[in-house]
């Protein structure tokens, strides 16, 4: 493996945004950074609905939002609701919405430029795909601050850089990236191929994705 599964007996780290984001030091993690028209507005507000149906089918809210709920919901049925909707949302990423300028060689090349530069000294890079509106990647990060940090870095850095190149400003990507803590060997080359495939599971063709696997 590129580093090794979560350990939930070592320690580790929750943050919470808009999500909660969990990371460990050394532990693979698979990160999703999208464009900020990837997902139309009206999905994202459908799928709110759709959260809080989802859990009232199984618990009581008393009233409160998913948010508030699903991080004190037993595991079994937090992982359930997170594999319905990360699901949800990969196939909602395929469909291609948006500008898609990812598609372009160059503005791809951008990308896998900015997340080659300090691997080996920053962070470990893994396998990763360019698709036209999201980046898929596998990595592992020192310290449990550091992943947050550093998919904040990419994420202004090629913002600039590509709206150099398109003659364009503003906000880029998605703020906050998904993010998924690889819990085994099995579930790490599940995975990587997924990153592999993702390009023809979108129907895409050569020449509208850059892919990159690491050597072992």
């Amino acid at each position: 493996m590129l580093g090794e599964p979560f350990d939930p007996r070592a320690d580790y780290a929750v943050e919470h945004a808009r999500r909660p984001h969990w990371s460990q030091a050394n532990t693979v993690v698979f990160l999703t950074i999208r464009t900020k028209d990837s997902i139309p507005s009206e999905v994202i507000k459908r799928w709110e609905r759709e959260k809080n149906d989802w859990l009232d089918c199984r618990v009581d809210r008393k009233g409160r939002s998913w948010r508030e709920v699903l991080p004190n919901l037993e595991p079994r049925i937090r992982q359930a609701f997170q594999r319905h909707f990360n699901r949800c949302r990969e196939v909602c990423l395929d469909r291609c919405h948006g500008d898609c300028v990812l598609r372009s060689r160059t503005i791809a090349e951008i990308v896998a430029k900015s997340l080659l530069h300090f691997d080996g000294s920053r962070y470990e890079m893994g396998d990763f795909v360019i698709m036209p509106n999201h980046v898929h990647l596998l990595a592992t990060f020192p310290t449990e601050r550091d992943m947050r940090k550093q998919a904040a870095s990419w994420m202004r850095f090629t913002a600039r850089q590509i709206n150099v190149r398109l003659g364009t400003s503003g906000h880029f990507w998605q703020q906050e990236p998904f993010d998924h803590l690889v819990r085994s060997s099995e579930q790490y080359e599940m995975l990587r191929n997924y990153i592999a495939d993702n390009p023809k599971k979108a129907g895409l063709t050569t020449g509208n994705f850059l892919h990159h696997r690491r050597e072992d």
